[in-house]
């Protein structure tokens, strides 16, 4: 009894914890529901374990305690697989906040060079909006793309 009585106060505690400090933007409400959800069978499981025994074999697992592993192993990956796809968009602005820093620091270092907003030297007269291949120191000899005009190029 005592165990159980400390196993639900954890889960309370973990559950409280996560509630109040996850104010932020990145933790969905579905996220909240499915802990809230997840915390209330534990604390189930936790007090009622023969209950679960039968729900285990109802679904052809051996014991209780062996869907609490399944269940949780299930949980972990989906978690894994959750602060994958997170850790990618936070790279992603990472890597593009990056480039926007170096690009002004190159317009602020270099302003007898001429940069242009887009960080292209003005003196590249071939030069398509957009496109990377103009920014070669050397490439003065490329031919823009069709369809546009003289103007269009130095802009």
């Amino acid at each position: 009894m005592l165990i159980q009585l400390l196993l639900v106060i954890a889960v309370l505690i973990l559950l409280v914890v996560f509630v109040r400090s996850s104010n932020q933007v990145f933790v969905q409400a579905g996220k909240r529901i499915a802990l809230v959800v997840f915390a209330a069978l534990n604390i189930y499981a936790v007090m009622r374990p023969d209950d679960l025994s039968i729900v285990a074999n109802w679904l052809g697992v051996g014991r209780g305690t062996d869907l609490v592993l399944y269940a949780l192993v299930v949980a972990f990956m989906a978690g894994m697989v959750s602060m994958y796809q997170r850790f990618r968009v936070v790279d992603r602005r990472y890597t593009e906040l990056a480039r926007t820093v170096a690009l002004r620091e190159a317009e602020l270092v270099n302003p007898g060079r001429g940069l242009r907003p887009g960080g292209v030297p003005a003196s590249v007269p071939g030069h398509v909006p957009g496109d990377v291949t103009g920014d070669v120191p050397g490439d003065a000899e490329r031919v823009p793309a069709v369809g546009v005009t003289p103007k269009d190029a130095l802009l």
